[in-house]
């Protein structure tokens, strides 16, 4: 018998460091992969999983989320416990926002009470992967736990960028270490990778609710579960495990292997490079696989088109994502990912670039390294990605030279 478990997505960060991507939008509702939101690799995965009801928690520039989630995770009303609601702050508990991931659910206890679940499954909704949440489930239940945590190895020369967790070899766990700068503990006998969490937790009810209403009383709590709800359990001798995500297995894979992918495009060089994954021969983020489908919005644009010009030049994209409505006209593209609706006109060519939806790449430009958000036009015989000075006087330039382009941007030839 399947234990009742309802799901909160944590979809109100700010995500600054994706700007200008997110100067409009929230991180979570930002297109990824030519047709999907981030967000939308959450939400399959709880469906997917069997988890049908899931609250939304918004809150900064959610206007674009919401409509999304309106337009594609709309089960109708004939089964009440099937739903996928947005629930933005409403101040309940005093005259703020969410002060934090604890806080967040707090505030929304009400809703737990009402659907009166056993277990509650707590998942961020800003990261790309794919995970069969089932089996965590499972596991919390094997192990008896009060809380599991989704927790990913890394090589330990990458521990000062996670929050690392401790485990004993039954992967109980012994304690937290935040983004530790030297002497991370590392797995029990895997000297060489430390236990990375993942943000995504399985709360057994009573606990959840007795550990939120003590950290809501704590006046010197930051109200994040990280650094304040988990190590408050831990402390108090809960039974806190760690869910090793390696052991995620996906029906239908064609590669075990990369059923642990997992990426967090909190950056716009994160977002960029997870992008470009995508265009690999054999990705490791398996998006053909119909055991586990990756939803998003219904679209009725007509298939992609590559056609000669007049002058007879070949349309052609080699090694690349070319997404519905696109046409490809007398122009070349290589290692990209191409949205919905965009056109690269005769003598362009693009290189190694993300074009979101309704982008044009006007006759004889050429773009490299780029991320170009929706309605952008490029003018023709316009050069972007080839001189980074030239580039950073017009654009945002990343680190890593990449070019990023905001939405509705007003492009002029340099």
């Amino acid at each position: 018998m399947r234990i009742k478990t309802l799901a909160f997505v944590m979809a109100g960060g700010k995500g600054t460091r994706l700007e200008p991507l997110t100067a409009d939008r929230a991180k979570p509702a930002v297109p990824f992969g030519g047709k999907y939101r981030i967000i939308d690799f959450v939400l399959s995965n709880l469906i997917n999983s069997g988890i049908y009801s899931t609250y939304v928690l918004t809150q900064f520039k959610s206007q674009s989320l919401m409509e999304h989630l309106n337009s594609t995770w709309n089960f109708g009303s004939m089964l009440t416990d099937h739903f996928i609601s947005a629930v933005p702050a409403q101040q309940r508990t005093g005259e703020h926002w969410y002060r934090g991931t604890a806080d967040a659910i707090f505030q929304n206890m009400n809703l737990i009470k009402d659907r009166d679940p056993e277990i509650i499954a707590i998942f961020g909704g800003d990261h790309v992967f794919k995970m069969n949440v089932e089996q965590m489930l499972a596991f919390h239940r094997e192990v008896n736990a009060d809380v599991s945590i989704a927790a990913i190895p890394v090589p330990v020369e990458e521990a000062n960028q996670f929050g690392v967790i401790q485990v004993d070899e039954n992967w109980r766990i012994i304690g937290f270490q935040e983004k530790p700068k030297k002497n991370p503990t590392t797995i029990p006998g895997r000297p060489d990778l430390v236990l990375a969490s993942m943000g995504n937790y399985i709360f057994s009810r009573q606990i959840l609710h007795d550990a939120l209403t003590e950290d809501a009383h704590c006046d010197h709590s930051s109200h994040d579960f990280g650094k304040d709800v988990l190590p408050n359990l831990l402390a108090e001798g809960k039974r806190l495990y760690a869910y090793d995500y390696n052991r995620n297995r996906i029906p239908g894979s064609a590669n075990f292997e990369n059923d642990g992918y997992w990426r967090d495009v909190g950056t716009l060089d994160a977002y960029y490079e997870a992008t470009m994954d995508l265009r690999a021969i054999m990705p490791q983020l398996d998006l053909y696989n119909q055991d586990w489908p990756i939803r998003s919005e219904p679209f009725h644009y007509p298939p992609a088109k590559f056609v000669h010009n007049s002058e007879g030049r070949v349309g052609q994209a080699i090694q690349s994502v070319v997404c519905e409505g696109s046409v490809v006209s007398g122009s070349t593209v290589i290692d990209s990912v191409i949205g919905r609706a965009c056109r690269v006109h005769s003598y362009a060519e693009v290189h190694s670039s993300v074009l979101l939806d309704d982008v044009e790449i006007g006759r004889g430009a050429r773009v490299r390294r780029c991320i170009i958000d929706k309605h952008v036009k490029i003018p023709p015989n316009d050069v972007i990605g080839y001189n980074r000075d030239e580039d950073a006087r017009r654009f945002k330039v990343t680190e890593s030279g990449v070019v990023v382009i905001g939405k509705n941007q007003i492009v002029t030839k340099a």
